[in-house]
């Protein structure tokens, strides 16, 4: 019976890539030149550090950039509000992985509202759809694609 898992993930050797060349770029450019502005990262929160909210704007919207490049999605970072305090300004970024039991039901939901012939379990943090045919798994696929959903969602172990 063929199958596949609907997961939000999000790789975490290009997302260190991504946090690395932006703190390079923030150390070389002339608007950020002299300030201890750069982005630590630690267990999935991104922090970002800089003198000015200004300045925070600048350096997400660099995030930003470079996630897309390197074939990310940028919908998996969820911002908090800036904490500005005197001269230091931080904002912490998190990285969304998994699928919330929410959003999880909200895919169960779609997959038998859309009246096709597949089951829709979830497992952990995955929901694992199956189905007899191929046919039917790609019209899901194509489903939740068109789905105003939270968060991006990659399809993996397709399998026949």
């Amino acid at each position: 019976m063929p199958s596949f898992d609907a997961v939000s993930e999000i790789d975490k050797h290009e997302l260190q890539n991504a946090i690395d060349q932006v703190n390079r770029e923030v150390s070389t450019r002339f608007d950020f030149r002299g300030t201890e502005a750069r982005i630590e990262e630690s267990q999935g929160e991104l922090t970002l550090i800089a003198e000015s909210d200004f300045q925070l704007q600048q350096i997400r919207a660099i995030l930003d950039i470079k996630i897309a490049k390197r074939g990310l999605d940028i919908g998996c970072l969820e911002a908090k509000e800036p904490e500005i305090l005197g001269k230091r300004a931080r904002q912490s970024v998190q990285v969304r992985q998994g699928i919330d039991k929410e959003t999880a039901r909200k895919i169960i939901k779609i997959v038998k509202e859309s009246k096709l012939k597949v089951q829709a379990a979830i497992q952990g943090e995955q929901v694992r759809i199956s189905g007899n045919k191929r046919d039917d798994l790609q019209q899901v696929i194509a489903l939740l694609k068109e789905a105003e959903l939270s968060l991006p969602l990659q399809y993996i172990n397709f399998r026949d």
